[in-house]
Parts: C-alpha cells; structure tokens; sequence
C-alpha cells in the first residue's frame, strides 16, 4: 500500500515547524537570509502540497546518539522547542548516518547526520533536503564546503562556533553558500543539535559528494 505523507502526521508537524522558522524568524536585516529564507518555505510548501510518499527506511543509530536524549532536554527550554518536542514523535524513525565514505575513527564517535525530507529521506522530495546534525560536547567538524548546494542551519541545542566568528545560541539561523568553506566547532559542556536545509539542483543533491576540503595556501 503507498503511504503519503499526509497518513504520516507526525512528519508533517515536523515540516510544519520548520516552515515557520523560515517564515517567521529573522533576517537579521540581511537580503542574502531573507532570499534563502524564501526560498526553503516555498520548496517546503511547495512539497507539502503534492502529498509526497513516505518511504521509511531502516532507523540506525550512532555513537552520539547516546547524547540525543539530552540534546532534546535542551532544545525543550530553547525558543524552538515545539521543534524539538514533534521531533520526540518521530525518533524511533531516524536514520542516522555519516555520509563520508571513509570518517576519522575520532570523528566517527562524536556525529552523525539524518535526512528527513530529500532524495533518501523517509519523505521523498527533488530539490530540498531537511534533515539534523548532531554533534558530541567538545566536537570539531573539519574545513567542507558543499558544491552547488546552498546550506541553512538552525540552531536547536548547544553553544557552536563557525570559522571561529561567532558563538551561536538556540534559535540562530547561519547561512552557508555554495563553495563557502566552513568549519564547526562545539562548546565543550554540551550536545549540539542543529536542523539544516540544503537547496540545491536535484541531480547534485542526490549525489552530495560528502568529502572534506582544505582551504588553498594564502599568496604571500
């Protein structure tokens, strides 16, 4: 029998929540955010509206897993806690996975990823992915950068750094565009939980090229 995702609601009161923080969350003032913004709520709408299928997949877990529980009780006292607590009605149904074909045993401990929406989610969708990132206390997530995808994180739980430029809190929205590089850092007392939005061509999205990068040597 073909399930939809409107037989699924829980996953739609997933989508539910992260459309609102595209639609109603701050800018910042920024155009470049704000066009982003857009864009994602009206992929997200856009996807909602054909009813897409839900294919389930084998829910999986990793080493950080361990810490997913209290990433949860954090985000629960956050400014986006009805995100966190729908996200309490579909756990047993993540996937979580690396990506990267080959990941330094270290890193292999301290995160994971899950696809929600997108060409491998449990909801079938072209042109978006929805998914989480879920780093240990005291992470580094080294130098990438994603080619012809641009990338939008939402800061659920924890206290994280990218570049080294700021120190980001739950609520925080931080864009990457393609072929920016960007490096995470984590603080060192808790869990770090964060929902991201890749927009991007199909074809590149369903092959992602997950590998790490290195910055090119500065001309002095």
């Amino acid at each position: 029998m073909e399930i939809r995702l409107s037989d699924v609601p829980d996953w739609g009161y997933v989508f539910q929540e992260i459309d609102q923080v595209y639609r109603l969350g701050s800018a910042g003032g920024s155009t470049i955010i704000r066009s982003h913004q857009r864009r994602v709520r009206e992929t997200i709408s856009k996807i909602v509206k054909s009813n897409p299928y839900y294919t389930p997949r084998q829910p999986e877990n990793k080493p950080v897993s361990a810490h997913w529980g209290r990433a949860l009780d954090l985000a629960d006292s956050g400014p986006l806690a009805n995100l966190s607590r729908v996200l309490y009605r579909v756990e047993s149904q993540l996937t979580w996975e690396y990506g990267y074909q080959k990941v330094p045993r270290e890193l292999a401990k301290r995160y994971a990823y899950c696809e929600m929406m997108g060409p491998q989610g449990p909801i079938q969708a072209e042109g978006l992915i929805l998914g989480l990132v879920l780093f240990a206390p005291g992470t580094t997530y080294p130098q990438h950068r994603h080619d012809e995808i641009e990338e939008s994180y939402i800061s659920l739980a924890g206290a994280w750094s990218e570049n080294d430029n700021a120190v980001y809190a739950p609520g925080s929205l931080i864009l990457n565009r393609s072929t920016q590089h960007h490096r995470i850092t984590v603080g060192i007392r808790e869990p770090c939980l964060l929902a991201y939005a890749w927009i991007g061509p199909p074809e590149r999205l369903t092959a992602p090229e997950f590998r790490f990068s290195k910055l090119p040597r500065r001309q002095i």
